[in-house]
């Protein structure tokens, strides 16, 4: 039984330990995700300015080209003549040489129509511009005005526009970035380009793609970035020319910077999500065979300007920069955080363990002693019990020649006397020993040899007691009669050796045990109204712990039984014990 007890205890134990570590376990997990949520997050904000700043200085210095473009335009405008009707092709050639452009068109403007009239590139020779929108709206109010306030992305300065870089409508194998000067000195545009070369060599130096390299190079994690137009994602715009050209343009692609390889069913409806609510979105998922976690992160950029049109060619005020990381390589990191974790757990369950065994053990022995105190204790009141019975047996026979001698005399008042005080101690003896309960007849038994030694005449009473239906263990009834029988002779000691009077009754019945001990109390009315079952409280002037009653009451606290205290006439106090069967 003890050993269920003790296996039932670390069962319970180790359960707890288990419940307790698993529940940290994954609460530890949970915050270890999040902490890596955030880190990205703050990774990705960081790239979003760095990005952000190359996308910048990029925008500039396509500024400076275009002012550079307005440079040019002045400086032909100077060295031709200003009708265009005597101005040769060669002549532009010549200047395109000159001014390292790739080349110069002169644009003519007609009753319905502006073309390209005179160019350094004979395939522009002709070319009708009426379909250029919103080109054809800027060319007539450089016209009209030496002035372009058309809503569209380019640059205005005196007398000159410049448009973004843009594939060629003549030619949609390439891209340039052209340059329209009039001021009115002349009867045409001046319309100097120059190719994407420039700008893209920039950008590989030290541009927005140079970025994207550099930071997906030294980050283990990161896979993919890209800067996304959410108008036009993922397919993009497309013009068809009459020619039947297929014409892409540069300042609606669905993908503007850096790299989109990693595609997902669930991108476009993220990618506008995040446009429109301003929030980041997140996605898990297995991509080819790699289990990847996207963020698609709005970006504002009203008061910075940018390159960027959507479908309807309107300028734009933001994208939406997404980042891919590998999430094997997170998940690699929180396993090794779990592992540590792990060993933790592991560690802390076994010296829980450890000390869970040692108190177990520890409480064993201290019970295991305690029985052992109280059988030996038990067993030296029932030595001293049989003890007193053979010294009865031993001295009868000289109880018995004293009874006859006494009788041969006629000493008949002696003998009644010696008799009484014989009958009374072998009455005394046969009460103890039908007490029915071997524990408590020899407590009794030494609490008579101590009443004896103090001179208190103590009297005992017992009736039905029963050892296995006394609804209590034995130990604890011996702990309320010792405790109760010690409170009564501390007590009694205190009055003349004729007063010294303690009396106990024990009756056991069917439904309950009921103990009463009575003894000599000259104040019992004013004791009474006092505090004698709390812990710690005391009637006693000398060194008293307080605990003996306190003790009585929490046993029968223990069995749902009652401890109450009456006084009664002439003196006396009682305490009575009800334990219920």
């Amino acid at each position: 039984m003890q050993r269920n007890i003790w296996l039932m205890a670390v069962s319970i134990i180790v359960i707890l330990i288990l419940i307790n570590n698993t529940a940290y376990y994954f609460l530890t997990k949970r915050t270890l995700e999040e902490a890596l949520n955030h880190e990205m997050l703050t990774l990705a904000k960081q790239l979003e300015i760095s990005l952000e700043q190359s996308r910048l200085g990029a925008e500039r210095f396509q500024d400076q080209i275009g002012r550079e473009l307005r440079a040019a335009s002045i400086a032909t405008q100077y060295a031709l003549d200003p009708d265009v009707e005597k101005v040769t092709n060669e002549q532009l050639a010549e200047l395109r040489d000159k001014l390292g452009l790739n080349h110069i068109t002169l644009l003519k403007r007609e009753p319905d129509d502006i073309v390209l009239y005179r160019s350094s590139d004979p395939t522009q020779l002709g070319k009708s511009t009426r379909s250029w929108d919103p080109w054809y709206t800027a060319f007539n109010q450089l016209f009209d005005d030496k002035e372009v306030t058309v809503d569209w992305l380019g640059q205005n300065l005196k007398n000159f526009w410049s448009g973004p870089f843009e594939v060629s409508s003549t030619d949609v194998s390439k891209i340039y970035k052209w340059g329209y000067y009039y001021d009115g000195a002349s009867n045409y545009i001046v319309d100097p380009y120059i190719s994407y070369e420039l700008q893209d060599e920039y950008e590989k130096l030290t541009g927005v793609n140079r970025m994207i390299e550099n930071s997906v190079k030294h980050n283990d994690s990161l896979l993919e970035i890209s800067f996304i137009n959410p108008e036009t994602f993922p397919d993009g715009k497309q013009t068809i020319h009459p020619n039947g050209d297929v014409q892409e343009h540069q300042v609606q692609r669905p993908i503007f910077y850096g790299t989109y390889t990693l595609k997902s069913k669930k991108d476009t409806e993220l990618v506008r999500t995040a446009y429109l609510s301003k929030q980041m979105v997140t996605l898990k998922e297995v991509i080819d065979g790699k289990h990847v976690f996207k963020m698609f992160i709005p970006v504002d950029v009203t008061d910075k300007g940018m390159s960027i049109t959507d479908e309807n060619g309107i300028p734009m005020n933001g994208y939406v920069l997404s980042l891919v990381s590998d999430y094997h390589v997170v998940q690699e990191q929180l396993d090794k955080q779990f592992l540590n974790l792990g060993l933790i757990i592991i560690i802390v369950t076994g010296l829980s363990l450890l000390i869970a065994y040692v108190g177990m053990r520890y409480y064993r022995q201290s019970r295991d002693k305690a029985v052992r105190v109280t059988q030996e204790t038990y067993v030296d009141e029932i030595n001293q019990m049989f003890h007193s019975i053979r010294a009865q047996r031993h001295d009868f026979l000289n109880h018995v020649q004293t009874i006859h001698s006494l009788a041969e005399l006629s000493r008949t008042k002696e003998l009644v006397a010696y008799t009484k005080e014989l009958t009374g101690d072998i009455r005394l003896m046969n009460d103890i020993i039908n007490i029915g309960n071997p524990a408590i007849a020899a407590l009794i038994r030494s609490k008579i040899s101590q009443a004896e030694s103090h001179k208190i005449q103590f009297a005992c009473s017992f009736s039905g007691l029963n050892m296995q239906e006394m609804g209590a263990k034995t130990l604890d009834v011996n702990r309320i009669l010792g405790n109760l029988i010690d409170n009564a002779f501390d007590e009694a000691v205190k009055y003349p050796e004729e007063q010294r009077i303690v009396n106990l009754t024990g009756n056991q019945t069917a439904q309950e045990l009921e103990l009463t001990i009575s003894n000599i109390c000259a104040e019992a009315a004013e004791v009474i109204t006092k505090p004698l079952m709390q812990a710690g409280y005391s009637t006693k002037q000398d060194e008293h712990q307080g605990l003996g009653l306190s003790i009585v009451k929490s046993i029968a606290d223990k069995y749902k039984g009652t401890v109450s205290v009456i006084a009664e006439p002439e003196s006396c106090i009682s305490f009575i014990v009800i334990i219920p069967i």
